[in-house]
């Protein structure tokens, strides 16, 4: 229950121009670009805690395992975004991330997702028990404090 009550505190957020490629034919952003858009706050918040530093060092880090995308309104050109991200659980060799995605200029939520993330051994290929290391960064990135 410690870890739980220190999660899903939305410690990273990123600020993202819509840009005119990103529309498709009905002239609104295209469902992937959303899954690019929580992309790039997983890769800010992976460098914000340590884990890209720990991919490099020791050949160990995150893999994606699911991803899931809930699209609430469309978003137009041209606008900015905002994602959120978030750690929501972690398990022995897997976590959960959540991304909210608010647009700038309608004031409202247009998506929000869901990640599953499982640690792995690069080299064995094999899944591994997350760092504590790794979870204490976690943990100290999403306090309150």
């Amino acid at each position: 229950m410690y870890l739980e009550n220190h999660l899903r505190n939305w410690p990273i957020s990123c600020e993202l121009d819509v840009q005119w490629g990103d529309l498709d034919s009905m002239n609104h952003v295209n469902h992937t670009v959303f899954l690019r858009w929580m992309e790039h706050a997983r890769m800010h918040y992976f460098n914000s805690c340590g884990m890209m530093e720990y991919l490099e060092s020791e050949k160990k880090g995150p893999i994606l395992a699911r991803i899931e995308a809930n699209y609430l309104s469309p978003v137009n050109f041209p606008d900015k975004v905002t994602v959120y991200s978030t750690v929501s659980r972690i398990g022995n060799s897997s976590f959960d991330m959540e991304y909210e995605i608010i647009s700038q200029s309608e004031m409202q939520k247009v998506a929000n997702g869901k990640v599953t993330g499982v640690f792995v051994n690069y080299i064995s290929g094999k899944s591994i028990k997350i760092p504590n290391e790794i979870i204490d960064k976690i943990v100290k990135l999403e306090s309150k404090d």
